[in-house]
């Protein structure tokens, strides 16, 4: 390979790793919606919103006396078996049977025809 693209190629690869590190994802609005009491602190004293924000937390400076900076709920996510065909990833093999399909621990819906019978569940998201 040319030594330019080697060196074009590094480049990206160490921009992008650098941005991933950067900071953490943000939280959702549902994460957020907390009572102030049950605030937990995330930050330091003069944060500010984006630097909050940057490492993964909530932020809201309408309630003086409690921490503006806190830590989000955790996500709450649950097992669903879809109900919409279209969607489903196969999980199984042509002949499986319920108990099979369910030892694997997928979902098992003998209809409609064409689509999976032993497919994944979807995790669903809370709040």
């Amino acid at each position: 390979m040319d030594l330019k693209v080697v060196c074009v190629l590094s480049a990206i690869l160490v921009i992008a790793l650098s941005t991933l590190a950067e900071g953490k994802a943000p939280p959702t609005r549902c994460q957020c919606k907390q009572a102030p009491r049950e605030r937990r602190n995330c930050g330091y004293p003069g944060i500010s919103a984006v630097e909050c924000r940057k490492a993964g937390c909530c932020f809201n400076a309408s309630v003086p006396g409690v921490p503006w900076c806190f830590a989000p709920k955790v996500k709450k996510v649950r097992k669903v078996c879809p109900n919409d065909a279209p969607i489903r990833i196969n999980c199984g093999f042509p002949g499986i049977t319920a108990q099979e399909c369910e030892r694997k621990g997928c979902c098992f819906r003998a209809y409609p025809a064409g689509v999976p019978w032993c497919f994944y569940h979807r995790m669903m998201e809370e709040g």
